[in-house]
């Protein structure tokens, strides 16, 4: 769990300055590629399959959008271990059912798609560090909930 929190921490410097960046830099066709992510994220957790796939590149591809390729390399040495689900079940962790997690889970990136779609760069810093702060306290949460238990 430490180390699912420390890697959220790590991604909300990393990714909320390329949320903004990508916002500045993207083209039609690296949103075009974002929105194909999120179309498979949403489509993976409508059918409830993995969707950490599509999750992963649908960052991978706000990175890309950044024209930096040391955010793209980061991300890409990272790999699905910045999604929490690969390592945690995050919607039992956080007391909720698979269905609701996802669907709140799609309505942050939603958000951080149409700042970058309308080249918002403040409004995309904003809903991606909400997304990833969600995240963590959500982790941190649940897991405080774990150890007062075990107590």
């Amino acid at each position: 769990m430490r180390d699912v929190l420390a890697v959220l921490e790590l991604r909300i410097s990393l990714e909320v300055e390329s949320a903004g960046l990508a916002a500045q830099r993207r083209s039609d066709e690296q949103l075009a590629a974002m929105r194909a992510a999120l179309d498979a994220l949403n489509e993976s957790a409508a059918h409830a399959s993995d969707a950490v796939a599509s999750d992963f590149q649908f960052h991978l591809q706000i990175a890309l959008s950044t024209g930096n390729r040391y955010f793209t390399d980061i991300m890409t040495h990272l790999g699905t271990s910045i999604i929490p689900r690969t390592r945690l079940n995050s919607a039992r962790l956080a007391h909720d059912d698979q269905q609701h997690y996802m669907s709140r889970l799609s309505r942050e990136h939603e958000e951080i798609y149409e700042a970058i779609a309308r080249q918002d760069s403040e409004a995309a810093r904003a809903a991606m560090r909400l997304h990833l702060t969600n995240s963590r306290e959500r982790l941190r949460h649940a897991h405080e909930e774990a150890e007062s238990q075990r107590a």
